[in-house]
């Protein structure tokens, strides 16, 4: 089953620092996104494998866009 992970603020994909089928751990960052000029990472909450990142480095997102899913 795979667990998605979405934005939890407005703002751009500043970096994106995983690939699919990396394997990660909780804690890890996922990526980066910018809001109001603060730069904040998204951090896993469980382990698992990327799975899925439909976003691109500067992509725009509202807050509750799919940024990537972990299998």
């Amino acid at each position: 089953m795979n667990r998605p992970i979405h934005a939890e603020l407005t703002g751009t994909v500043w970096k994106v620092l995983v690939k699919v089928g990396q394997a990660i751990d909780v804690d890890d960052t996922l990526l980066i996104m910018e809001s109001m000029k603060r730069e904040i990472p998204i951090l896993a909450d469980t382990e698992g494998t990327v799975s899925k990142i439909p976003v691109n480095e500067g992509d725009p997102v509202e807050e509750g866009d799919l940024l990537l899913e972990l299998a």
